[in-house]
């Protein structure tokens, strides 16, 4: 069976895309702790990251630098803070968060609650300098 990840690079399930190549894929956190909070992800159904052959592991961080540059040019902070958790899908995955302070990556934090046309609009200006 797959995962949900899975489901959302074969287009099973819609995201908001952010970017991909022939081996990761890009994508909003529907439940984000700031705006512009991305996932990153490998189209190969691994569950921890650190089990990912080293290719893999190593074009993973490569196209995630790459999209958290876009972040970085499109949401106003500080740094692009990164996580690596892997309990909540069992698919490696890459958070990737804009941030003022440490404090802003805490996933205790309640989540934002974003309208579907904001997700979109974010979506779209990072995915726009993803591209460029």
């Amino acid at each position: 069976m797959s995962t949900i990840f899975t489901k959302i690079v074969n287009g099973e399930i819609p995201s908001y895309k952010i970017g991909e190549n022939e081996k990761c894929y890009a994508f909003l956190d529907i439940n984000p702790v700031a705006k512009g909070h991305t996932l990153v992800i490998p189209k190969v159904e691994v569950d921890y990251i650190f089990d990912l052959n080293d290719d893999t592991f190593a074009e993973l961080m490569l196209f995630a630098r790459k999209v958290a540059k876009s972040i970085e040019k499109t949401v106003p902070c500080n740094r692009i803070g990164v996580a690596v958790l892997g309990l909540e899908v069992p698919h490696a995955h890459i958070h990737l968060v804009p941030i003022q302070s440490e404090a802003d990556l805490s996933f205790s934090r309640p989540k934002l609650k974003l309208p579907p046309n904001e997700m979109e609009t974010i979506a779209q200006k990072i995915r726009k300098n993803f591209l460029s």
